[in-house]
């Protein structure tokens, strides 16, 4: 696989920043940050960038999708290059923007990417997870909005640093105007990089009920998942421990799915998992037929007997 002369990367999250940063060192010769503040600027040094970009701004209530007139301005006119950047729902906003101020090819959901003869082919998701579809960018600018876990998180090396280039922000014709601000209660839990997950879904019938998972959870050192009705349908855990097509894309070494069904949208997020173990009291769940090891049986006699053997 060929490399292209530039990379540029971007993220609004810190979480998502080391893993867009080694795509760009996999894909380019010469890897460009864009970043928002000082201390992403030395982020982006120390996980590799080769050059940093600093968009000035002195109006903090600015959101992502207000600088794609900024970030268009940096790239215009660089060549033939690639844009990688995290799926958030900020960073797909902020990518159709930016696709039509560079008029670039924008694919999104993209699990891989391959340069050949300068073109850049990208694997992703089509039909909600159904299947894959190959997508050939040709256009001078190429946009990618990766899955997370595409590429494997790059280590921090303190000893690389630099100075950014400090770039004027260039305000949208329409910029959307941020009224009111509100803290929302924070989750430190990244399961892209657990290597352990508990998952639950609709099998557990009350909220009290989770900590019969969380209890297997210490037995296994586990991190503790859930399918989308739990997180958004029934607001009983975060959304950062939502396992799916729009949210985490784990790769653990074990999966428990306590009480999943095992639909599409789900299993997308699940199905990389070197090993997955399902407990389902309906025998034709389509869990199991991803599933390794199964169990037919009620969650509420099942679970407690196996964190019972696993305790010894």
């Amino acid at each position: 696989m060929s490399k292209l002369s530039n990379v540029w990367v971007f993220s609004d999250t810190y979480s998502r920043l080391a893993e867009v940063i080694s795509g760009g060192l996999e894909l380019g010769q010469n890897v460009k940050a864009i970043v928002l503040t000082e201390d992403e600027s030395k982020e982006a040094f120390a996980y590799g960038a080769n050059e940093v970009f600093l968009i000035e701004n002195s109006d903090s209530n600015n959101i992502v999708e207000n600088y794609s007139k900024s970030i268009a301005k940096v790239i215009m006119n660089e060549g033939k290059s690639l844009i990688l950047m995290p799926g958030t729902k900020r960073c797909k906003s902020l990518a159709s923007l930016l696709s039509i101020e560079l008029e670039a090819g924008l694919v999104t959901e993209v699990s891989e990417i391959n340069i050949e003869n300068n073109n850049i082919n990208c694997r992703h998701m089509v039909y909600g997870g159904l299947a894959n579809g190959l997508e050939t960018i040709t256009s001078e600018a190429s946009i990618a909005v990766i899955a997370s876990g595409t590429f494997e998180n790059i280590q921090k090396d303190e000893s690389k640093t630099g100075e950014a280039q400090k770039v004027d922000f260039v305000e949208n014709k329409n910029s959307i105007k941020c009224i009111e601000k509100t803290s929302k209660e924070g989750s430190s839990v990244d399961l892209n990089k657990a290597k352990s997950i508990v998952a639950i879904g609709r099998g557990i019938s009350k909220q009290e009920d989770i900590s019969l998972a969380e209890e297997l959870c210490k037995v296994m050192d586990a991190e503790l998942g859930c399918s989308r009705p739990i997180a958004e349908g029934e607001k009983w855990m975060e959304h950062e421990r939502y396992i799916g097509i729009s949210s985490v894309m784990a790769k653990p070494e074990i999966y428990v799915a306590i009480g999943i069904s095992g639909q599409i949208q789900h299993m997308v997020g699940a199905k990389d998992s070197q090993t997955i173990i399902a407990i389902n009291k309906d025998k034709n769940a389509p869990i199991f037929d991803y599933a390794d090891y199964g169990i037919v049986g009620d969650l509420y006699t099942v679970l407690p007997a196996v964190t019972k053997a696993l305790k010894g």
